[in-house]
């Protein structure tokens, strides 16, 4: 392992140490996600970005307390992951998101919270539950796709708990979009997939979410973005204007073949 070191990336220093996963500071995805973590960093939303020799970035971590968190969990007195990302192939293995993890675990216990935990998925857009299991994490709980792990060192604490999505559901009839700049392509997925609806002439229905309870109730796992057709969540992460063409032009062969 390399000398490695943690930066803090804090609204001020974020255009010299950029976003991790935006490094483009004059773009527009850049300046939604920091618009966003500027609101949220009172809120005790925290960047931590792992640097190795000359400056190379290893990967970064986003952790928030609980009932400030972007997703559909409850946990009073839990600091939250978000995301945390380790980038190249090669600097995995490497116990490089343990630092990451611990860096929290050592906020969390500053704060005075009774543990941390984290949503996790084999599936897209989120990190797998191995190298929370390798730090002593447990799943707690369950749903879909999606299982909730926790490492507390208060064992009087109530266990963190996802909140049911799949009711918020059936409110969302014709096609709608719900994102939020936690993550910053979702701008440039909702322009691409606006694009594509007007080609297929769908009225695709935008919404911006605005805090964390919005996200909290938001009809999807992730949170932060769902596509709704017709009461059934169609997507829960970020879709190229490609892949949201395909599924709009499969609707439509079904659609045929059902006349």
């Amino acid at each position: 392992m390399e000398n490695v070191a943690i930066t803090q990336v804090t609204p001020q220093n974020a255009k010299e140490e950029t976003l991790f996963c935006v490094k483009d500071v004059k773009s527009t995805a850049f300046a939604c996600k920091h618009q966003w973590y500027t609101e949220r960093y009172a809120e005790g939303l925290r960047i931590n970005i792992l640097k190795g020799d000359k400056n190379r970035m290893i990967g970064f971590i986003e952790y928030v307390p609980a009932q400030s968190a972007w997703r559909p969990v409850d946990g009073p007195d839990f600091m939250f992951i978000h995301c945390m990302y380790v980038y190249s192939k090669k600097d995995r293995n490497q116990g490089y998101g343990s630092l990451l993890v611990e860096e929290c675990e050592k906020q969390a216990l500053a704060n005075g919270m009774s543990g941390v935990c984290v949503m996790a998925s084999k599936g897209s857009w989120m990190a797998d539950s191995d190298i929370f299991a390798k730090n002593g994490y447990q799943v707690v709980d369950t749903r879909g796709r999606f299982d909730l792990l926790s490492k507390k060192w208060n064992s009087k604490a109530s266990d963190p708990k996802l909140r049911d999505w799949e009711r918020q559901q059936s409110q969302y009839q014709g096609w709608h979009l719900i994102y939020a700049d936690q993550c910053p392509w979702h701008e440039k997925s909702v322009e691409a997939m606006l694009h594509a609806a007007a080609d297929f002439e769908v009225d695709l229905k935008v919404e911006k979410l605005n805090t964390a309870e919005e996200a909290k109730n938001a009809p999807s796992g992730f949170g932060v973005f769902s596509l709704m057709h017709d009461g059934k969540l169609v997507e829960d992460h970020y879709l190229s204007g490609t892949r949201f063409r395909n599924i709009l032009k499969k609707k439509h062969t079904l659609g045929q073949a059902s006349q």
